[in-house]
């Protein structure tokens, strides 16, 4: 089942919580760091670990097509009933592999991993970092945001560094645009001193 991909332990147990929390949460709050980096023509987006869709709702609503990578069901089957845009296309997969979404072999202008590298331990991040390259046109922008401080009970996450990140990706031929330190929006993570690391990577043609 999909649910038991590395990386998602917690997110369907919380589901309902979850979705409660992140409806509370503006998309132009929360990504306020990257808001300049988004294409203002329609584009073909991606956003891998898409939750509930609220990001996706948001860039569907300025014109863009959605991708919404979602593997955790529960989350997945809200979103398509929260938001169900004829600009987003729902899909079960997940990282490091994305297997189906690179089987079709398209390539994407913007791409948002927010809140879901961290999931990823060193292995899987070394094996995911070319197969999103692979999604993306020339020129196309990536952005990943990083978590940093206390995890959750029941979650598996890893302490990510933005040099770690920086490096890998420069690795790929993917040239960084962006490394913005920010504290959390949410008040319970600024309670316990979270913070998050936005990055934001341009893929240059060869």
């Amino acid at each position: 089942m999909s649910n038991n991909i590395n990386g998602t332990e917690g997110y369907a147990e919380n589901a309902q919580s979850l979705i409660e929390q992140w409806q509370d949460i503006s998309f132009a709050e929360h990504h306020e760091p990257i808001m300049h980096l988004i294409p203002t023509h329609p584009a073909y987006v991606l956003d891998v670990g898409a939750g509930i869709g609220t990001d996706a709702a948001a860039l569907a609503s300025m014109g863009h097509t959605v991708v919404a990578v979602e593997p955790v069901d529960a989350l997945r089957v809200a979103g398509t009933r929260q938001h169900p845009s004829p600009r987003i296309e729902w899909l079960d997969d997940s990282l490091p592999d994305l297997a189906i979404l690179r089987s079709r072999r398209k390539e994407f202008d913007f791409a948002m991993l927010s809140a879901v590298w961290m999931h990823l331990d060193e292995n899987e991040r070394r094996r995911a970092i070319p197969n999103v390259w692979a999604l993306l046109r020339d020129g196309a922008t990536l952005t990943i945001s990083l978590r940093h401080g206390l995890v959750p009970k029941g979650r598996r996450m890893f302490d990510v560094s933005a040099e770690e990140t920086i490096q890998l990706a420069s690795a790929y031929g993917l040239r960084t645009v962006l490394n913005v330190e920010t504290e959390s929006i949410q008040h319970g993570n600024r309670r316990t001193s979270v913070t998050w690391t936005r990055l934001a990577f341009v893929k240059d043609g060869a």
